[in-house]
């Protein structure tokens, strides 16, 4: 895919947030995410040894706060100069499960390229795709037992 405009006005974005606010350890990765009538949001990481969200999760939260139900790209760009980062692997899930058709902007500065999320995540687990039909849960408010082959029932032993 080709870089627009607009890709690369959002990569500026998130290149001015690191510049001004990535400026301690706490905050090492700002993000910039792009509506598709164009509004930007932008956020930081926030590092905690417990774990702490990463800079697109906290942009996809900003965007949230704003009503915002869809975003079409996206991108993080790295404090100190290192240009456009790659989003971790759980950054990765939570942008398909979110917003399934987003493009996430990759590569070194001078051959950034927009990339589907789905390219991202080659056979990925779809936590939509996961979930239990109601319709399957027994009346009694139990989950429904797995059946395995060649199995007895455990009241048998």
């Amino acid at each position: 895919m080709t870089m627009l405009d607009t890709d690369r006005a959002l990569v500026q974005a998130a290149t001015a947030v690191a510049k001004l606010r990535c400026r301690s350890d706490n905050h090492t990765v700002a993000a910039a995410a792009r509506t598709a009538d164009g509004r930007v949001f932008t956020g930081v990481n926030v590092y905690h040894f417990t774990g702490g969200p990463c800079a697109e999760v906290v942009a996809i939260g900003a965007a949230a706060t704003q009503g915002v139900g869809e975003l079409e790209a996206i991108v993080a760009v790295g404090d100190r100069g290192r240009g456009v980062i790659p989003p971790c692997g759980r950054c990765r899930q939570v942008l398909l499960d979110y917003f399934p058709s987003i493009k996430v902007i990759l590569g070194p500065m001078d051959a950034l390229r927009p990339v589907p999320v789905r390219e991202l995540l080659p056979e990925t687990y779809v936590w939509a795709d996961q979930q239990l039909d109601p319709s399957a849960i027994v009346r009694t408010g139990q989950w429904p037992m797995p059946t395995v082959p060649s199995s007895r029932p455990a009241s048998e032993d």
